[in-house]
């Protein structure tokens, strides 16, 4: 591993993720920051940082996935004890940022809680945050520190490119998505498809109509979050029942919660290729699931931040 010459720049990991942090460290060409990450008796987190950092750029690794509200704790008290310990800037890297989807009021009395986990982390002193993907792109106003937003498309684009099927449509699940599935049919020059769908409440959908040819095609159904993965199912059998070929499926974050493996074993989708910016559990990791890495990805971007280079090429 080629060493990363600037002993300024830092980088730690939580809990969250540490093989992803681990892939980023090795990208760059970094030992990995020493720390510790513990508990007291009632559950309350602990931190302590094992090396001096006074005046150093720090980069810290936490997706807040599950447990969300651990996780984004542990990111909380990092970035306190970073500030107290006289750090440069504070740059959190989140490859998946928890709570996203309660980015406005869709109802009354709701709270808007991804502004909320902004406020947190402006407060707690992050000069930075990177990230990959943001379930709403206007989350990015919610803060009033810079904020990169990467995307996925790129990577998951490549690995379908690399199969070589035939006569692909890239379908959205939802009107939401619709730039999301144009940007990957550009980049694979073939057609788009709709899922014009309702969700009466959170977590259920119910697919209703589909916008675009897609009989005799290979579908490749794109999302950014894929939960409990009723959305993707319904629309993998809706595709089969109005003729398509086979399915694909594949989003930038696995949650996975709940029932969503066995409906993805149960469903008519033949590979579901996901990122790891969120870590997947043995029991998780099944046949149909391929999982892709944003470790060169976020190091890329970190070294570029760092080097006060641009980011936008690494968009594409």
């Amino acid at each position: 591993m080629a060493r990363y010459k600037d002993d300024n720049l830092k980088v730690f990991t939580l809990n969250s993720n540490k093989d992803l942090a681990h892939e980023i460290t090795d990208h760059i060409g970094l030992e990995m920051g020493k720390t510790s990450v513990d508990r007291f008796s009632d559950g309350e987190v602990q931190i302590n940082i094992e090396e001096s950092i006074r005046g150093c750029d720090i980069y810290i690794i936490q997706s807040t996935c599950q447990p969300a509200n651990e996780h984004i704790m542990e990111l909380l008290i990092m970035i306190d004890a970073l500030k107290r310990a006289s750090a440069n800037a504070i740059n959190v890297v989140i490859p998946y940022y928890g709570y996203a989807r309660q980015d406005r009021k869709a109802r009354s009395r709701e709270p808007i809680t991804a502004k909320l986990v902004a406020n947190l982390l402006e407060t707690a002193g992050a000069t930075r945050v990177i990230t990959l993907d943001l379930h709403a792109t206007q989350i990015q106003g919610f803060f009033d520190i810079p904020v990169d937003q990467l995307v996925g498309v790129p990577i998951l684009s490549d690995y379908f490119r690399d199969k070589n099927l035939d006569d692909i449509v890239i379908v959205s699940p939802d009107h939401g998505g619709v730039v999301r599935a144009r940007k990957m049919a550009d980049r694979l020059k073939a057609p788009i498809a709709i899922i014009d769908k309702r969700r009466p409440k959170p977590n259920v959908s119910e697919v209703m109509n589909i916008v675009g040819n897609i009989e005799g095609k290979t579908a490749i159904i794109i999302d950014d979050i894929i939960d409990t993965a009723g959305t993707v199912t319904l629309a993998a059998n809706a595709m089969i029942e109005n003729g398509a070929k086979e399915v694909y499926a594949c989003c930038t974050h696995p949650v996975l919660s709940g029932p969503a493996i066995e409906r993805i074993k149960n469903s008519k989708i033949k590979e579901l290729v996901v990122t790891n910016s969120i870590p997947l559990p043995e029991e998780k990791r099944i046949d149909k699931i391929t999982q892709l890495s944003v470790g060169p990805l976020l190091g890329k971007a970190i070294i570029h931040v760092h080097e006060q280079r641009s980011v936008s090429e690494l968009f594409n």
